[in-house]
C-alpha cells in the first residue's frame, strides 16, 4: 500500500502544530528537570489541577467513542458504520496515550507510573482506574494492529488478529465501561470538599453517561474534519445516526442531573449566584440543554453543518464537567481553607502541545495507514 497522494504532509496547520509539540516538549522537560512546583501553580488544595481535568478526564472521555463504535460494529454488526470504525479506534487509542503522557507529567514522581502493575492495591479506586488504563490501551493496540500490519503488507498476521477482534473487542467495552465510570468513582472520597452540585454516589454513573455522549460527539467531529481534510468522503446518514444517539443519551443525563438537582442538591445553589453555581449552569445550558434543543428539531438534526456545532457544544459541555468536578465543585471548600489555584501558562503550552500531537498522529496515520479503508 502507498500513502496518501491527497493529504499533503506539510500545511500551515501542521507546521504550527510541529511548533506547539515542540514547544510543549520544552516546557514538559523543564517540568521533569524542576518539578511541578516550578511548572504549575498547582498546591495542597489543588494537587490536581488542570493537567487532569482536561487532558486526563477530557481526554479519556473523548476516546469514549472508540468502544462504542467498535460494539457497533464488530458485536451488532451495524454495517452501516464501518466506514468509521477505524478513525474511531485511532482516535481512542491516541486519545489513551494522550492520557498517559498527561498523567506521566501531573505525578509528583512521573517513573513511578508502571508501578501500580507490580504493586497490586485492589482496595484503592486509583489502582483499579491505572489497571483499566493500562489493560484498554493495550487493548486498543491490539485493535489499532490491523492497520499497520496492513500497511506492511503482513497478511498471515492480520488475519490472526482478525480472528480474536471480537473478543478483543468484547474485553474493551468493559475495560472501557468500567474505566470511565471509575473515573467519577475516583471523587467519592471527597463529599465533604465538593458541592452536591455534582458530588453524588451516582456520580460514575454521570461519568459513563456523559462519556458516552462526549464519545459519538468526538466522532461525529473528527470524522467531519477528516472527510474535509484528509479525504475521506462518508455517507450523511452515518451523521444522522450518530446524531439520534448523542439526542437519546442526552436525554438520559439530563434525567440523571436532574434527580441529582432536586434529589441530593437544592434549584437554589444553581442559581445562588455562586462559582459552583455559575459554572453549573454554564455546563448545562452549553452541553445538556442547548445541544438536546437543537437535536429535537429534524431540520438540524439532519444538517451537517448544524451538526458541527452541535457536536462541538457537546465536547464543550462534557469537558467542563469535567473541569467542574475536578476544579470548581471545591471552589467554597478550598477557598475557606485559603488555597487558590488558576493554571500556569507553562499548563496551557504542555495541554497544546500533547493536544497537537494527537491530531499530528492523526494526520500521519492518515496518510501513511488504511486507516479510511472499509
Amino acid at each position: 500500500m502507498q500513502s496518501n497522494p491527497n493529504i499533503k504532509t506539510w500545511t500551515p496547520a501542521t507546521i504550527v502544530m510541529v511548533a506547539l509539540i515542540l514547544l510543549g516538549s520544552g516546557v514538559a522537560l523543564y517540568r521533569m528537570l524542576y518539578g511541578l512546583g516550578a511548572a504549575t501553580n498547582m498546591n495542597d488544595g489543588y494537587p490536581w489541577g488542570f493537567w487532569l481535568g482536561l487532558d486526563v478526564l477530557g481526554g479519556v472521555a473523548m476516546a469514549a467513542g472508540g468502544f462504542i463504535i467498535a460494539c457497533a460494529v464488530y458485536l451488532f454488526n451495524w454495517k452501516k458504520y464501518r466506514p468509521i470504525v477505524r478513525p474511531a479506534i485511532m482516535t481512542a487509542f491516541l486519545g489513551y496515550l494522550m492520557a498517559v503522557v498527561a498523567i506521566f507529567l501531573d505525578i509528583g514522581h512521573p517513573f513511578r507510573l508502571p508501578h501500580p502493575m507490580f504493586m497490586w492495591q485492589y482496595h484503592s479506586v486509583m489502582w483499579v482506574v491505572a489497571m483499566h488504563v493500562i489493560f484498554y490501551t493495550t487493548t486498543l493496540a491490539l485493535e489499532f494492529s490491523p492497520m499497520l500490519l496492513e500497511r506492511l503488507g503482513w497478511e498471515k498476521a492480520r488475519k490472526a488478529v482478525g480472528k480474536i477482534m471480537v473478543g478483543a473487542v468484547i474485553f474493551g467495552v468493559m475495560l472501557s465501561t468500567l474505566h470511565q465510570s471509575s473515573l467519577g468513582a475516583v471523587f467519592l472520597i471527597a463529599p465533604e470538599k465538593m458541592s452536591p452540585l455534582w458530588w453524588d454516589t451516582k456520580l460514575p454513573f454521570h461519568f459513563l453517561v456523559s462519556a458516552v455522549a462526549m464519545g459519538l460527539a468526538m466522532v461525529s467531529f473528527e470524522t467531519m474534519l477528516s472527510a474535509k481534510f484528509l479525504d475521506h468522503k462518508v455517507d450523511k446518514e452515518i451523521f444522522y445516526g450518530l446524531a439520534r444517539g448523542i439526542l437519546i443519551v442526552l436525554g438520559f443525563y439530563l434525567l440523571l442531573k436532574l434527580y441529582q438537582l432536586f434529589a441530593v442538591a437544592s434549584p437554589n445553589m444553581a442559581f445562588d449566584g455562586s462559582v459552583e453555581g455559575n459554572m453549573y449552569l454554564l455546563e448545562m445550558l452549553v452541553g445538556v440543554l442547548l445541544p438536546i434543543a437543537l437535536l429535537s428539531v429534524k431540520k438540524y438534526r439532519t444538517s451537517v453543518s448544524m451538526l458541527f456545532s452541535i457536536n462541538v457544544l457537546v465536547i464543550i459541555g462534557v469537558i467542563l464537567n469535567r473541569m467542574n468536578v475536578c476544579l470548581f465543585s471545591m471552589e467554597s471548600y478550598t477557598t475557606w481553607h485559603g488555597a487558590a489555584y488558576s493554571p500556569s501558562w507553562k499548563e496551557f503550552i504542555v495541554s497544546l502541545g500533547i493536544i497537537s500531537l494527537g491530531v499530528f498522529l492523526y494526520k500521519m496515520s492518515a496518510k501513511h495507514l488504511p486507516l479510511f479503508s472499509h
